[in-house]
């Protein structure tokens, strides 16, 4: 569920309010009353909250594998 930011245009009181995107909107303030309107943002990105997320989890290895060294030594089976 996406959080939406609202102003006031009565008293210019901004605030985010978390609802599913299949919900009304808001359309009255809830510091004085006044007509609200709901601000087109930009998107956030991807949070990742709780445990089990690391910086290294999708860390690039420094160094190459051995399979794709490329290598183009040819090894005397005799």
């Amino acid at each position: 569920m996406p959080t939406y930011d609202y102003i006031c245009d009565d008293c210019g009181n901004r605030y985010e309010k978390f609802q599913s995107m299949s919900a009304e909107p808001d359309t009255v303030c809830p510091k004085c009353g006044g007509k609200v309107r709901r601000l087109i943002g930009s998107g956030a990105g991807i949070i990742f909250k709780g445990h089990g997320f690391y910086q290294t989890d999708y860390k690039k290895s420094l160094k190459p594998s051995d399979s794709s060294s490329g290598s183009t030594e040819s090894i005397d089976k005799s």
